[in-house]
């Protein structure tokens, strides 16, 4: 079981203070959660990808090739690159090349995002947002398993002799995980591949969730890839604790209410009841967390989002510290107890390069 952290880097004014970071500022912060990532004990750190204010992580390659230079265990990974408008030739050089310099510590989370107007931007328009993904990610796939590869599709130019560089490390490309919210043939698209799933279920009650992942399961098992209980999953979550739950409330209550995805909506209170969202002391955020379990199966990645809503870095850290020390450590025992053993761990290079190379590990 993997644990980490995921950010989506939005620059928001401190509704306590009314100041808002500086990009530079915010860029720099996200360098310092990652950096206290590896610190704590986390085995995961991800960014977003986005190309409109108030976020700033444009360039994920470049956030990630910096954190990895100063990094030993983290694996780097993103929560999203955007598969449908960026060039799946400059994703497999990018990414093959990031792995290169992070010596395998690498994976991607493929989807579509959550910017209408991003696609005009780049060329492409949103009401193929799933044909893209499709076609995309089949070329992506190829790139990074074929050295000469010979390509004619719908939405970009034809590749004739074309070898992608640098090629990927060990021969393996790095791990996709595919992310939706809401979309089931996202969901097939994993399961066909053999991929994982990430199902960013921080936004809509579970039941929506339940059935998403139910059918990521069953067709990943369709596909012979495994069992259902074998197929790779992942989730979302966000925390906010302190001590005791009403001094928890009390603070994250203004960053909440002025949060720019999902502030001036449902309170509080109504979120966090149909939501992972947990606002609370530490135990809290372990009892809930363990439920994720009873309605999802075993899975292998649990990552939290921690550093939103304009919630200052100092407070960050903390929040990162309390983590790390008072409820990583007992959610993974206690994920530990009764899980399958062929249930797969998360994923990791050596991992893939041992299968690769159908060595047991």
């Amino acid at each position: 079981m993997q644990f980490g952290i995921f950010t989506v880097g939005d620059v928001t004014p401190d509704p306590t203070t009314g100041r808002a970071p500086s990009e530079h500022e915010r860029i720099k912060a996200m360098v310092a959660i990652a950096l206290k990532a590896e610190e704590i004990g986390l085995d995961v750190f991800a960014t977003g990808e986005h190309h409109n204010p108030p976020f700033v992580p444009s360039s994920p390659t470049t956030l990630l090739g910096f954190v990895a230079a100063r990094t030993e265990r983290l694996i780097l990974s993103t929560a999203t690159t955007l598969i449908t408008t960026n060039d799946p030739v400059k994703i497999a050089e990018d990414y093959a090349m990031l792995q290169h310099l992070a010596d395998g510590r690498v994976d991607l989370m493929l989807g579509r995002g959550n910017t209408g107007p991003v696609y005009p931007w780049f060329g492409q328009d949103i009401r193929n947002g799933i044909p893209l993904a499709v076609e995309n990610y089949a070329l992506l796939r190829e790139l990074w398993r074929t050295d000469v590869v010979d390509w004619e599709g719908r939405f970009r130019t034809p590749l004739q002799g074309f070898t992608s560089t640098p090629r990927p490390l060990d021969g393996v490309p790095p791990f996709v995980w595919h992310g939706s919210i809401r979309s089931p043939e996202i969901a097939e698209q994993a399961a066909y591949y053999g991929d994982g799933f990430f199902a960013n279920n921080i936004f809509w009650p579970k039941e929506h969730f339940v059935r998403l992942i139910s059918l990521y399961r069953e067709r990943y098992a369709h596909y012979g890839h495994g069992t259902p209980e074998q197929a790779y999953v992942g989730l979302g979550g966000q925390v906010f604790m302190r001590k005791n739950s009403q001094d928890a409330v009390r603070e994250f209550r203004p960053y909440f209410d002025k949060a720019p995805v999902y502030g001036n909506g449902p309170s509080l209170e109504e979120f966090t009841e149909q939501t992972p969202l947990t606002v609370g002391s530490p135990q809290e955020v372990i009892d809930k967390t363990l439920t994720f379990r009873d309605h999802f199966g075993d899975y292998q990645r649990q990552l939290f989002l921690m550093d939103h809503a304009g919630l200052p870095l100092k407070t960050v850290l903390e929040q990162l510290d309390i983590l790390g020390e008072e409820v990583i450590p007992v959610l993974r025992r206690e994920f530990a107890v009764n899980r399958p053993a062929d249930v797969p761990n998360g994923p990791t290079h050596e991992f893939l390069v041992a299968q690769a190379n159908s060595v047991p590990v």
